[in-house]
């Protein structure tokens, strides 16, 4: 399963708001056993957002998922975007409205549904509401030659609670059985240019899509003697296999550290 995510705000381009929507999303995938692909980010406005949904379309994900732009206020244009991006209208829709209206009713707010809050259920012609379990604009889904495109809010409770209700089902359906599991290994005395040859090897002997492999710097111990992570993470649709791939991979990687003169911290 393979998803993209497209993140719209201002906010996440000037430094006001850390996009904390693309990395949670990103770990919900993983631990499903799907790939997020890529992740964009664009401004609010009408053009970027068309422009990275078509872009988007063309390298056909599975899934694609945009956040934000769904409120009420004037820039707040995700659904047209992506309507024009897939070259229909937007049209307020009766089954989105009432969505709206419950929405408030169940969060007693006596707010009148005018003419700016109609504009939260005006939505992509073709399009299915997903009603709000949180806030108040509906989310969207709309298919597009296979591809399943949802907008969903950016405000992170809102996001989730639709990502966890709607999207991480399909995304599990698709993958199917699923098992990961991980070790991390602190090592001192062994730098990530130490390690490296024996990794690829590591890398190189099995299949790409079920081991994940990567190193990270932590420094220097008293300036001189250089510190890292080793991370490990074997996947595979059967848990005795995975265990077992784990195992005989997490071995190598402890003979590969001894043999270079490095420590694994307890």
């Amino acid at each position: 399963m393979i998803v993209e995510v497209l993140c719209v705000g201002n906010e996440l381009l000037s430094g006001i708001t850390l996009n904390t929507n693309a990395h949670w999303i990103a770990g919900q995938v993983a631990k499903a056993g799907g790939t997020v692909s890529r992740v964009t980010v664009v401004r609010d406005e009408l053009g970027a957002i068309s422009d990275a949904v078509k872009e988007a379309l063309l390298r056909r994900p599975d899934i694609l998922v945009t956040t934000g732009g769904l409120g009420a206020t004037y820039d707040d244009m995700t659904l047209e975007g992506v309507a024009r991006a897939l070259g229909r209208k937007v049209m307020l829709d009766d089954t989105a409205v009432e969505m709206l209206k419950n929405s408030y009713k169940r969060r007693h707010l006596h707010y009148r549904i005018n003419k700016v809050r109609l504009k939260m259920a005006t939505i992509p012609e073709g399009s299915e509401p997903i009603e709000n379990p949180v806030g108040s604009a509906p989310s969207v889904v709309i298919e597009d030659a296979g591809v399943q495109v949802f907008c969903v809010p950016g405000v992170p409770v809102e996001m989730k609670a639709v990502f966890k209700k709607h999207i991480l089902p399909l995304v599990k359906k698709g993958v199917g059985s699923f098992i990961s599991k991980e070790v991390n290994y602190f090592v001192t005395g062994v730098s990530e240019g130490m390690i490296a040859p024996a990794l690829v090897k590591i890398v190189d002997s099995n299949p790409r899509d079920a081991v994940y492999l990567k190193t990270h710097p932590r420094g220097y111990y008293r300036k001189t003697t250089p510190r890292i992570r080793v991370h490990l993470v074997c996947k595979g649709a059967e848990e005795k296999e995975v265990a077992g791939m784990l195992a005989r991979i997490s071995k190598q990687i402890l003979k590969d550290i001894s043999r270079l003169g490095g420590k694994v911290e307890k």
